[in-house]
């Protein structure tokens, strides 16, 4: 039978972490500028590239971190650092300047990674395998996983209307708003890692 506990549980912890709401405007300035087709083309790539790290590290991400001697908390803190560049960068306006970014495929990194399969999601979801029990708790986890990345495809997909809405001038807005919330976002991440690091010193 299929566990909706387990399957309420994670889908749940990865929509709070992942936050499909919270990565909209940081999408819409990060895509800002570019052909409607090639907007839809980067949500569907960042949501495939963030399912292929969620899924590697949920095979064996243990076995990863272990052979590479790298700790959660470390994961916690580069990815922070990695996603406060890119918050510096919308907040100072430089995404706005067509020979930084027009070559630029930001469905991989940051939307990709680190901002949808970060650090959180990928100790979560590393976690949830480990403690399902069977094969029925193992489907429970993975249709949790799916969910969460069809939800976030939607997310963005039809994030793309507001756009048409809010013109250039609001899409600048956005961008600030986007920068803001993401450095915070990596701000805390960093603490957290570093708390962690103290917890377990």
């Amino acid at each position: 039978m299929f566990d909706f506990a387990v399957f309420g549980s994670l889908f749940l912890t990865l929509f709070v972490i992942m936050d499909p709401p919270g990565i909209t405007p940081i999408f819409l300035a990060l895509t800002s500028g570019r052909p409607a087709k090639v907007q839809r083309r980067m949500a569907w790539q960042a949501v495939c590239v963030a399912f292929g790290v969620i899924a590697v590290f949920g095979i064996c991400g243990q076995q990863i971190l272990d052979y590479l001697h790298v700790s959660v908390p470390a994961l916690m803190i580069a990815g922070g650092l990695l996603l406060l560049l890119i918050a510096l960068d919308l907040l100072t306006g430089k995404t706005d300047e067509p020979k930084q970014t027009k070559d630029v495929n930001v469905a991989l990194v940051p939307l990709g990674m680190p901002l949808l399969a970060g650090p959180g999601a990928i100790v979560s979801v590393i976690l949830a395998v480990q403690k399902a029990d069977g094969v029925t708790g193992q489907i429970s986890v993975w249709s949790a996983i799916i969910a969460m990345h069809i939800v976030l495809w939607i997310t963005m997909r039809y994030s793309l209307v507001i756009i048409r809405v809010i013109k250039d001038g609001g899409v600048v807005l956005v961008t600030r708003l986007a920068g803001m919330m993401l450095s915070a976002i990596a701000v805390q991440q960093i603490i957290n890692g570093v708390l962690q690091v103290i917890h377990t010193a």
